[in-house]
């Protein structure tokens, strides 16, 4: 993070500082992934993720080395605005990181082990957005995967930029939302931001949509690093907590975020019928804890191409 912007050279800046302090218990902790790890002889999907707001690639370095390890090239970079390192809230804050995501595309097809056909975009928060944006304009995107995405929640920039389209494009979506948005934190979302416009879920009717609602999580808990965060934890996100679920029941909620995810895309990009098979399944039968998730499938008006439809 201190020389993401500097071409090797060391800034120190108070985020920096911040960052550390809230990592520091999770200092000396590894994650599963090797450095250098030998290459294989193989090729395999690809899956770009696309940082929240002003925040950097490795925010989810859980999810996306999960991922890694069951056979998908995962890349990332920091989420930038157009003109500062910082992100801005209007349309070119979201078009500058959506050109970010294909320009990740387009590296991948310079690797040895990529299979260009199957491509994806993860993102968290506003990196959902800009992850519609990329795929709106960049047919290579084949799927998308949206952690309590901003395009939910800031409809009229979609509606804004005239180009983005939600109602046509044919792409299988999997949201998560988090449990307790209501319709007064959404009419504050749109004031803030003069946000109005239509449902991007509602209009989402000629790819297939998947909706997953995680009924204990909050928005922070869409991302592997709040759980490393003990400070945050300690003394922010209890303020935020839905009902009396807990740090405890967010772990359980967020593994099932990554496990829902690995399905959907091997469905999608892998044709895997297993997967399939688990996301038309009820919670229940997939060892999903009651009270945890609730799952919806809209099948696609236009094509039979999903996950019912093996």
């Amino acid at each position: 993070m201190a020389t993401q912007v500097s071409f090797g050279a060391p800034q120190k800046t108070r985020d920096q500082d911040l960052l550390k302090t809230w990592l520091q218990s999770s200092a000396g902790q590894s994650l599963f992934a090797v450095r250098d790890a030998p290459m294989q002889e193989e090729r395999y999907p690809v899956v770009v993720y696309a940082p929240s707001f002003s925040s950097m690639a490795w925010e989810n370095a859980d999810l996306c080395g999960y991922l890694a390890s069951y056979g998908y090239v995962v890349l990332a970079s920091p989420g930038m605005g157009e003109k500062s390192v910082e992100s801005t809230h209007d349309l070119a804050g979201v078009d500058a990181q959506a050109r970010d995501v294909s320009f990740l595309i387009t590296y991948a097809g310079t690797l040895p082990d990529t299979d260009m056909t199957r491509v994806a975009a993860i993102g968290f928060s506003w990196g959902g957005l800009s992850n519609l944006f990329a795929a709106s304009r960049d047919k290579r995107i084949k799927a998308l995967v949206s952690l309590d995405g901003s395009e939910r929640y800031f409809p009229g920039l979609v509606k804004a930029s005239g180009t983005v389209h939600p109602d046509q494009m044919s792409i299988p979506l999997l949201y998560f939302e988090e449990g307790n948005q209501s319709l007064e934190d959404q009419d504050r979302l749109n004031s803030r931001f003069h946000a109005d416009g239509p449902s991007v879920l509602n209009q989402w009717v000629r790819g297939d949509l998947i909706t997953i609602r995680m009924l204990g999580l909050f928005h922070p808990e869409f991302c592997s690093i709040a759980y490393r965060n003990a400070e945050l934890w300690d003394h922010e996100l209890p303020n935020q907590q839905i009902a009396d679920y807990d740090r405890a029941d967010g772990l359980v909620g967020y593994s099932l975020v990554m496990r829902y995810t690995k399905a959907f895309l091997d469905s999608y990009l892998k044709s895997d019928t297993a997967a399939a098979t688990f996301l038309k399944a009820q919670p229940g039968m997939n060892a999903v804890p009651r009270h945890t998730m609730s799952i919806k499938i809209k099948r696609s008006t236009a094509v039979d191409n999903g996950p019912s439809s093996r």
